[in-house]
């Protein structure tokens, strides 16, 4: 009889097993280092409009070439525009993982030259964003801060 039950019991086992190789290899994947470097240009007047593009390139040899397009709300005026910016990402598997909308909370105040720095976040993977560039803008906003392949 107790012949009978074991193959139940291997494929039982073998499912078992199979249904965790995959989440270890995901917390493995998660070590893929990004880094997106752009370029942007926006202008405020309580509405927010950004747009620019970059390069994203990743420690297993892979890049792409993305556009960026912020929109938002807030009490902001200005023109700026950023002209090498660095973007890092975190807990990223696959470079498809950066494409997509991030949240995005701004508070700014620059004349002349200055810089500009903030952390975007998208379900698990989290971007920081640090750069320079000139123009004049203050205010506050939020927002949503789009990253796309182009085509």
């Amino acid at each position: 009889m107790t012949k009978r039950y074991l193959p139940l019991f291997s494929l039982l086992s073998i499912f078992a097993i199979s249904s965790v190789i995959p989440q270890y290899a995901l917390a493995a994947g998660a070590n893929l280092e990004c880094k997106m470097h752009f370029k942007t240009t926006s202008w405020s007047a309580i509405y927010k409009h950004v747009e620019g593009g970059g390069l994203v390139t990743c420690t297993d040899g892979s890049s792409m070439h993305v556009k960026i397009t912020a929109r938002g709300v807030g009490l902001t005026a200005g023109k700026f525009h950023i002209d090498n910016g660095v973007g890092t990402f975190t807990d990223v598997h696959h470079i498809d993982d950066v494409l997509g909308s991030y949240a995005q909370g701004e508070a700014n105040a620059g004349l002349g030259k200055s810089g500009s720095a903030q952390v975007l976040t998208k379900g698990a993977v989290s971007l920081a964003l640090a750069g320079s560039g000139h123009g004049v803008d203050l205010g506050v906003s939020v927002g949503k801060f789009t990253i796309s392949r182009v085509k």
